[in-house]
């Protein structure tokens, strides 16, 4: 049991705990060797052995906690619904048994015939009560008043079943196509807009491939809208375990105190880029940084085609413009044009969001900033002394190793 919100593991505390409840004055019935009685008395009848029923809601406990628990909750159910058929199935066989046996076994043609084998009979029970129960087979018409009666209640359970089947397997399956039908109604209002707009056939093909990407891959769930029923501690966990790796192979950010990381982790977005898109051009003011996920991006030319350098999987740039640093030759603009040569997903951190996680942390601000500095410096994009600038080719070639 919880204390507190805690699972209470001292044998002495569930002891007690659990001699103060109900529970445990029907567990002890539930156990009392009542199968005795077939000894002493003679008598062979189940009826003896109905004080197990007694721990009938320890297996809604277990069902209500494994529901809850399981990573797979819709087969879950579905089990649970088939154990349930299952389970009417065979106490209205035994009752058809029972209730022939009073009537006289073989006496007319819809009892139970008189079969000598204890699993012939069950066997035969069972089909009986299967086939009455779902309604899909021919069995033999009842002659007397009280056959009659069975069978009309029969019916009636059978079709509380069929309504109980059809109503929990059709909530299963829209609870496993919710995110389906969610992403499609996304996609059917971007189309109808995209056709109220007039927008181009070609542009059109682009997003509907886009939409596809992110399916295919399982990126269409809002990370941002599925975790924030979570409390702010937990998303944290959550987004720390997702994105720090990723987010200490940036270069500035190595040896960074895990407060900051932390900060920085919950502010990262997920975009995806498809062919052809362009991330950032030349001239460009620099509002964000970029972490590459996944994918492959290409440093091109003003002519969009000549590839001057390859970004993969773990590359960033675009870490020293948002940081503002002084004397720098490059601003806060983009000195080259980048480009996506297939789907890529990247994480993207904003320069609002860096000033803000840093406003807390002025120590890692001029740690940030001097580490900024000296990868400048090494590329030779710092002037510290007003020099002169590099030209443009030269600037050029020594970015594509700095972003």
């Amino acid at each position: 049991f919880l204390e507190q919100g805690l699972l209470v593991k001292d044998l002495s505390k569930l002891r007690d705990s659990y001699l103060k409840t109900v529970q445990f004055k029907l567990d002890l019935l539930s156990i009392l060797p009542t199968d005795l009685f077939y000894l002493s008395l003679g008598i062979h009848t189940p009826l003896l052995r109905f004080n197990r029923l007694l721990r009938f809601n320890r297996m809604f406990e277990f069902f209500d906690r494994t529901e809850t628990r399981t990573s797979y909750p819709n087969a879950f159910r579905i089990t649970n619904l088939v154990l349930y058929i299952l389970v009417i199935i065979h106490w209205n066989a035994c009752i058809y048994y029972s209730f022939s046996k009073a009537l006289g076994l073989g006496s007319d043609s819809w009892v139970y015939p008189n079969q000598t084998t204890l699993s012939r009979g069950y066997i035969y029970c069972l089909y009986w009560s299967t086939l009455t129960l779902t309604t899909i087979g021919e069995t033999p018409p009842p002659v007397r008043d009280e056959e009659f009666l069975f069978v009309v209640f029969d019916f009636l359970v059978g079709v509380l079943i069929f309504a109980s089947i059809v109503g929990n397997v059709g909530a299963m399956i829209s609870n496993m196509n919710a995110t389906r039908a969610e992403f499609q109604s996304r996609i059917d209002q971007v189309k109808h807009y995209m056709q109220f707009r007039h927008v181009s056939r070609d542009l059109e093909h682009r997003v509907i491939r886009w939409f596809d990407y992110l399916w295919t891959n399982q990126k269409a769930v809002d990370e941002q809208e599925v975790l924030k029923s979570l409390p702010n501690k937990l998303r944290a966990e959550i987004a720390i375990n997702v994105h720090l790796e990723t987010l200490k192979k940036v270069r500035i950010f190595q040896d960074c105190e895990a407060g900051l990381l932390v900060e920085l982790v919950l502010k990262l977005r997920p975009q995806v880029f498809s062919p052809g898109d362009y991330i950032c051009r030349k001239g460009d003011i620099g509002k964000e940084m970029y972490i590459i996920k996944d994918g492959r991006l290409a440093v091109v030319g003003d002519d969009g085609a000549t590839q001057l350098a390859m970004l993969t999987s773990g590359s960033c740039f675009g870490e020293i413009s948002i940081l503002n640093i002084r004397g720098s030759k490059m601003g806060n603009r983009r000195t080259a044009n980048i480009r996506s040569l297939g789907y890529s997903d990247l994480f993207c951190l904003s320069k609002r969001d860096l000033t803000e996680a840093l406003s807390d942390f002025p120590h890692a601000r001029t740690q940030l900033e001097q580490r900024g500095r000296d990868i400048l410096r090494k590329e030779g994009l710092l002037d510290e002394v007003g020099g002169e600038s590099l030209g443009v080719e030269e600037m050029e070639e020594k970015v594509c190793v700095c972003l």
